[in-house]
């Protein structure tokens, strides 16, 4: 079964935006697309909000026994690890546009 996580936001200029975290192979692997994009940007790197916005999500999930905490632990890794490197930076995205 896939471990896939998706949520909307409305971003700055008011557009609906879509995201999806899937974790395979132990590897969280992003992508997200506004409302009027037909195709989806992948992020090597998750900026820090999204990041965030799913360790709540998994956190919420966990509490009703539908995932491992072994999930809900590898983000509070990538999180401790963007606090130990600085400050939270969302510009430091890495996108690539999936074919």
């Amino acid at each position: 079964m896939r471990n896939v996580h998706i949520w909307k936001v409305i971003t700055d200029s008011r557009e609906k935006q879509e995201i999806r975290a899937e974790r395979f192979g132990g590897r969280w692997r992003f992508q997200a697309k506004l409302s009027s994009e037909s195709v989806w940007t992948y992020f090597d790197t998750p900026s820090f909000e999204h990041l965030e916005q799913l360790r709540d999500i998994l956190w919420r999930k966990y509490q009703r026994k539908r995932l491992p905490h072994d999930d809900v632990a590898s983000i509070d890794a990538m999180l401790q690890a963007r606090r130990d490197a600085g400050a939270p930076d969302s510009s430091s995205v890495d996108a690539q546009r999936s074919p």
